[in-house]
């Protein structure tokens, strides 16, 4: 059965944390940190199934290489408490083979942050080895700032707002459920609370009875 999971949290240098750091993680790769002089060997992670990167289209090229690009993010970047990056967690639904997945992630990612302007970083991941065998699940690496053809500017604040986030959520679901029928599958998902879904449920019986 296709469940809905979208979380959102900021990578920042406040906790410690390097978005190259985090980039070769999900991807499975080795990358070098510039700014930390260490390489991040992420070679031996299991599960990485597709990996790739959408760029609006007056990004520079080199940036489609995920070592430049995430070092390109941490030298804009001069204070000590820097957000560096997001990252977006979805549930992929089980019901669909790789490719329908792959393009399910990619189309959405292209629409909801390449074309304002992100660059997005996207990782499939497999189900892991104990568990769930349907947790088919994607991380999005989106960039905090506006880029150009010379790189990245100036931080868009208006994509922290929560209105932005409810938005990717809600689209999230929308593309998840159009897939689905798309490929002949009957299973939908809800990006609504638990709470929204009873009351409208209750609400629908009592105009039903």
């Amino acid at each position: 059965m296709a469940i809905f999971h979208f979380s959102a949290k900021v990578i920042g240098r406040a906790s410690g944390r390097s978005a190259v750091a985090a980039a070769a993680y999900r991807a499975g790769e080795r990358l070098h940190d510039d700014r930390l002089d260490r390489d991040h060997d992420f070679t031996n992670k299991s599960g990485v199934v597709h990996s790739e990167i959408l760029l609006p289209d007056n990004a520079p090229e080199e940036f489609a290489d995920r070592e430049k690009l995430w070092n390109a993010v941490e030298a804009a970047e001069t204070r000590k408490n820097s957000q560096v990056a997001r990252e977006i967690r979805v549930a992929l639904p089980a019901e669909l083979d790789h490719g329908q997945r792959v393009e399910l992630v990619r189309e959405f990612c292209q629409r909801e942050f390449v074309a304002r302007g992100m660059v997005a970083d996207i990782a499939l991941h497999a189900p892991g080895r104990t568990g769930d065998d349907r947790n088919h699940h994607a991380h999005i690496l989106p960039t905090t700032r506006e880029i150009g053809p010379e790189g990245f500017g100036a931080k868009n604040r208006d994509w922290n707002a929560v209105e932005m986030l409810e938005g990717w959520r809600e689209a999230w679901a929308r593309d998840s459920n159009r897939a689905l029928e798309r490929c002949g599958h009957d299973e939908r998902i809800d990006h609504r609370t638990l709470e929204a879904q009873r009351i409208e449920a209750s609400a629908r019986a009592t105009a039903a009875h």
